[in-house]
């Protein structure tokens, strides 16, 4: 089992300061901890270890720090800021951990500005040094970048010249779509290896600022300070965020409110959710004094390590079965709680914090089916759970309902934007937003008849009906399945985020299995040999 939880007592690759509302997050890799044997983290390079690290930093401030408006990203090594993900760990990785390392940093990435919309915690990349592919990509997810201007420092983009595949978390749909550079130039700046520096880079607008090396700790703390002056003020105390460890069993994970149940044989997991028990929060206050151990962010929590699980530990299993269970009515108290405390920071990062597990749920590169049986508790934010699986199975009982909370209307959106109801409803978009706003409760036919299932099925031909179509889908090809479902699951306009995943599901994932870039002769393969990369020429 997989420990995604990080602590800044035990880092072995950032640094974590906090001075006031600005914080100091620097880079310092150390190449001796690697995440897998068999290559040394130089220059700054990161694997999943570094990763992981950073996503905990960022969570924690966002939780235990609230305080802080800016944070400033730097390194604390003279000779490189970041020289990008480690060559030879992708080199070595298999195709699968190569495409999910990179969803996952890049997931990190879109939490950095999750928080400069959501959290008023915004990011200053400070770059003393050379800055290599994954590590611009870090500095394009912030909201300014700063570069020493020297004959040293210069920012680039890499993979294509020197390595055959493309940068993996974003770079270039940042490039046009966030920074809205020029496309020849980026064109250009995508196949200089070397990358641009000082002038160029600030003309071409690939950063927001540059210093002469002597001035410039002293003008990005003063640019840090004055963001911060001009941001609203925050809550002076935060939370204790307490790892989520989940227990390994013989057949799956256990933790306190999610239980995963893997049939290997198979080739499906079964994730069962709980809703809350109990007493729960009712104010911000409340959230304050139950901390990291109220319901709505533990489960969702330990949902997200669930799936990281099955993401990098479980590459055989094609199918995930959804099964929710709990009380309807203590979950949409929760919800309607939560979202009338909205203007409560704690509050306030809940939803965000259920809104990023959700969005990582849909990404999911696994096929996903719901069903609503007669213990099911399809409500709220378990609703949208459902509706965002490739297809619902709901039991014909009247013991069977679906309840629509106040979260479906807008505070749990998809990595493009919509609600799920609106995406689920693209032909009649006055149909999905009526359900989001009236937030009814409809027994299982009513459901039916709304468009919130794909199948209704009778209680005689349950069980046999259940069984036939997660046999026949984990027939079929992954590879297909892969590219149909991230097809299908976002309809409509695209934005950023999207953009950087669809192209990730597609292009890269395709490019990491090409000769060109990872054959016996390819170019990342021979990255660093005196060979160079021998490419089969053709255009497909």
């Amino acid at each position: 089992m997989t420990d995604f939880h990080r602590h800044p007592d035990s880092y072995h690759h950032w640094q974590l300061s906090i001075e006031g509302d600005v914080a100091h997050l620097r880079m310092n890799v150390d190449p001796e901890y690697a995440f897998q044997p068999g290559y040394e983290l130089k220059l700054n390079s990161y694997d999943l270890g570094v990763d992981m690290e950073l996503a905990d930093a960022i969570q924690r401030l966002r939780f235990e720090h609230p305080a802080v408006k800016v944070v400033v990203v730097g390194s604390a090594q003279e000779r490189a800021f970041c020289a990008g993900a480690n060559i030879w760990m992708l080199a070595e990785s298999t195709h699968p951990f190569k495409v999910n390392f990179c969803k996952y940093t890049n997931e990190t990435r879109l939490s950095l500005e999750d928080a400069s919309q959501h959290s008023g915690l915004k990011s200053i990349c400070a770059i003393n040094a050379a800055c290599a592919g994954g590590g611009y990509e870090l500095a394009l997810a912030c909201d300014e970048i700063h570069l020493v201007n020297d004959n040293n420092s210069a920012v680039s983009l890499p993979e294509v010249p020197l390595l055959g595949v493309l940068p993996g978390t974003g770079g270039l749909t940042r490039l046009v779509d966030k920074r809205k550079v020029r496309r020849d130039r980026a064109d250009v700046f995508c196949t200089m290896a070397e990358g641009l520096r000082g002038k160029r880079a600030l003309a071409w607008g690939l950063v927001d600022a540059i210093w002469p090396k002597s001035q410039f700790t002293d003008k990005v703390q003063a640019r840090a300070k004055e963001l911060a002056a001009s941001l609203p003020e925050k809550a002076k105390r935060g939370i204790t965020l307490e790892p989520v460890h989940g227990e390994r069993t013989d057949t799956g994970y256990r933790y306190q409110h999610v239980q995963v149940e893997i049939d290997a044989a198979g080739r499906t997991a079964t994730i069962t959710v709980h809703g809350p028990k109990g007493a729960q929060p009712k104010t911000g206050a409340d959230y304050e004094r139950a901390g990291s151990s109220a319901w709505a962010l533990r489960c969702f929590r330990e949902l997200d390590d669930a799936l990281l699980q099955l993401r990098f530990d479980h590459e055989q299993v094609g199918l995930l079965v959804l099964k929710t269970r709990g009380d309807r009515a203590a979950l949409l108290q929760v919800e309607q709680d939560l979202f009338a405390n909205r203007s409560h920071w704690l509050c306030n990062e809940i939803l965000l914090q259920m809104a990023r597990t959700l969005r990582r749920w849909d990404l999911m590169s696994r096929s996903m089916y719901a069903l609503v049986d007669a213990e099911a508790c399809c409500a709220g934010a378990f609703f949208e759970l459902t509706i965002g699986c490739d297809r619902v199975y709901a039991l014909d009982d009247d013991r069977v309902q679906f309840a629509i909370g106040p979260l479906s209307n807008g505070a749990l959106p998809m990595s493009h934007g919509l609600t799920r109801l609106h995406n689920r409803f693209l032909a009649d978009p006055g149909h999905g937003q009526k359900l989001a706003a009236e937030q009814p409760t409809l027994a299982a036919a009513e459901a039916d008849e709304q468009g919130l299932c794909t199948y209704l099925l009778d209680p005689v031909d349950w069980e046999d009906d259940v069984r036939i179509a997660l046999e026949e889908r984990v027939s079929l090809s992954p590879d297909a399945l892969t590219g149909m479902e991230a097809s299908l699951r976002f309809g409509g306009a695209e934005n950023c985020d999207s953009k950087i995943f669809g192209r990730l599901s597609a292009w890269q994932n395709w490019i990491f299995t090409r000769p060109n870039a990872t054959g016996d002769e390819g170019a990342l393969t021979r990255y660093g040999a005196p060979e160079s990369a021998k490419f089969d020429w053709r255009r497909t």
